[in-house]
């Protein structure tokens, strides 16, 4: 018997523990998360009207009911929770899918002004991520800027322009469709520091903003003209070109439509500060840009202030330290060999990486597969020496034994059971248990 804790149930924990069985009729697997659900991103970080893409979660609980697969839910790893070294005791070998648990900064004055958000933070309110400090996001907003132009920025502006007729729909916590539904933002600024060819949003994401009801794109068509491949966008890549297509066609509007909601799709801005008013953020001073004929861009020294009492940053994840594992700073990643950890450039035996902190936080979710089979092919040419050592039993028993009392499966469907009830009360269909107390309440009322 091969028995393997996986760290993170996200996509990368799940195709990682799939892969195992599938390929090793004795693999047992254990998945452990620090939360009480499963599912990672797809749960907490997938916008809650993408209902295609959140269906994944389907595809992700076929690999959790696995009869070799048990989930352990509420497992903290690390300080606090279970050490490294006790799993690498109690398992042959321990995979840590453990994402990028961070947002990059911006590293300019005024970033922590009242008012000042990652999308990551915002994105967990609106996902009812139990971690969340709670709302404040758009009290007394008119106008929001979101600096970045990638998918999670056109999530979160996208949710800020939608209307409670839609969100009703989705499994979104009370408490934010609430906040959303009262909110008074009218301007919305999506701003990125290249061109639109550079833009790193899918056509599909992008287009979804243009099919929002009460809401109009403006694109600025003196800035798209700085950007070279906007005039003849036929040699970029198929993706770029679709997006710049898009663009060039909203640049067309001069006027502003007579709409409740207006966003405002800016190019070759770069934020040099937040500028406090009345004590939090009101503007967001952008430094204008032009390309650098290498593919980046370099300020001229002209600057512009866009109004904003809301500014979201969305220029990327980061990976975090674990505590007992190698850790790259520079690439926020976990050094390795084909999955296989590297202690001080040596393969450390059975310690193995997937997903973001592996790679970094690139691709997209079906990326996270051949990332995981990669560790897995690696797992399993080392497993004849791995299961040379013989463990000290069931891991789940003597985690146990230690006062750790995991939510299992059953716990999860109790959660989920009840998430269908707070719905229902709601007059809506599944609405997500926002916090802590409400979730392990809820995965108590399960039998075993």
């Amino acid at each position: 018997m091969l028995r393997v804790a996986v760290i993170g149930s996200g996509p990368s924990g799940c195709y990682t523990a799939q892969s195992l069985v599938q390929q090793d009729p004795r693999a047992r697997v254990d998945v452990l998360d620090r939360l009480p659900c499963p599912y990672g991103l797809v749960r907490y970080g997938v916008a809650p009207d993408h209902e295609k893409i959140k269906s994944l979660q389907n595809n992700l609980r076929a690999v959790l009911e696995h009869e070799r697969v048990r989930f352990l839910g509420g497992v903290p790893v690390g300080p606090g929770g279970v050490p490294v070294a006790r799993l690498r005791e109690l398992y042959h070998a321990v995979v840590y899918c453990v994402g990028a648990a961070t947002d990059r900064r911006l590293g300019i004055p005024g970033e922590d002004l009242p008012g000042s958000f990652s999308a990551t933070e915002f994105v967990a309110w609106y996902s009812a991520h139990p971690d969340t400090a709670g709302g404040g996001f758009l009290r007394d907003v008119r106008s929001a800027v979101v600096i970045g132009m990638g998918n999670v920025a056109v999530d979160v502006t996208r949710m800020l322009a939608r209307g409670v007729a839609e969100l009703s729909r989705t499994d979104m916590p009370h408490a934010a469709l609430t906040a959303l539904a009262a909110s008074r933002v009218t301007h919305l600024h999506m701003v990125g520091r290249r061109g639109p060819s550079q833009a790193r949003f899918t056509t599909k994401e992008l287009r979804e903003l243009g099919t929002l009801p009460d809401t109009g794109i403006a694109v600025d068509a003196a800035e798209s003209a700085l950007d070279p491949a906007c005039t003849d966008p036929s040699a970029l890549p198929a993706a770029q070109r679709r997006n710049v297509e898009v663009l060039r066609g909203w640049a067309g509007g001069a006027a502003e439509p007579d709409v409740r909601r207006l966003i405002r799709l800016r190019f070759f801005l770069r934020p040099a500060e937040l500028v406090a008013r009345e004590g939090r953020v009101g503007a967001v001073r952008f430094e204008r840009t032009v390309p650098d004929g290498r593919g980046g861009v370099t300020g001229t020294g002209r600057f512009e202030d866009i109004e904003a009492q809301l500014v979201l940053r969305s220029v990327g994840y980061r990976g975090v330290p674990l505590e007992g594992l190698p850790f790259d700073a520079a690439g926020g990643t976990v050094p390795h060999l084909a999955g296989r950890v590297l202690r001080g450039g040596a393969v450390a035996p059975g310690e193995y990486v997937a997903g973001w902190i592996k790679r970094g936080p690139t691709g997209v979710i079906g990326t996270n597969r051949s990332c995981a089979k990669e560790t897995v092919t690696s797992l399993l040419q080392d497993a004849a020496l791995l299961t040379a050592r013989e463990l000290p039993g069931d891991p789940l028993t003597a985690l146990r034994a230690e006062g750790v009392e995991p939510v299992g499966w059953k716990g999860w469907q109790a959660i989920e059971r009840a998430e269908a009830r707070l719905g229902a009360s709601l007059g809506r269909s599944v609405v997500k248990l926002p916090d802590w107390e409400s979730l392990l309440s809820a995965a108590r009322g399960a039998d075993g």
